[in-house]
């Protein structure tokens, strides 16, 4: 069975338009420089044919992975009605309990993490073990250098 891939609307949308692009004009430009590439001479010592070629595989290969997450992604549906538990979506800050620092990070799917920008996956340790929790819930995150207690102070949508 495939994986399942969680995506907003606008990634979903971000990843159409990357497919498209390089269905398009990329797939038209790598083409052109096999041609060129071509025009050198013998192949075999031919570094530029090596080069496109090489291009053309991670054209392909990028391709063939976007169309496997549009073929098995789901949306993550937007509701109102939920913020007091966080779910996939939510926006959430929580206090290191030791160190009491606070944080804001948005809890999303996994094609959209991005650690070092408040986006974690849910699928990510601690995407995992704040998944369902409420305001005034303390999580044990198990971290490298051993367990981290967060307390969720804020959800929101």
């Amino acid at each position: 069975m495939a994986k399942e891939y969680k995506l907003s609307a606008t990634r979903l949308e971000e990843l159409k338009n990357e497919l498209s692009y390089l269905k398009t004009v990329r797939e038209k430009e790598v083409a052109d420089q096999i041609k060129e590439a071509r025009s050198f001479g013998d192949l075999s010592e031919n570094s530029e044919y090596d080069e496109a070629k090489n291009e053309q595989g991670k054209l392909y290969s990028r391709i063939a992975e976007l169309e496997n997450i549009l073929a098995n992604c789901s949306v993550i549906e937007e509701e109102e009605t939920d913020n007091n538990v966080v779910r996939l979506g939510s926006k959430i800050t929580v206090e290191d309990v030791e160190m009491g620092d606070e944080e804001t990070y948005q809890v999303v799917g996994s094609q959209e993490a991005d650690p070092m920008n408040g986006r974690i996956s849910e699928e990510s340790p601690f995407g995992k073990a704040l998944l369902g929790k409420a305001v005034g819930e303390i999580v044990i995150v198990e971290a490298p250098a051993g367990n981290i207690e967060y307390k969720v102070v804020d959800i929101q949508r």
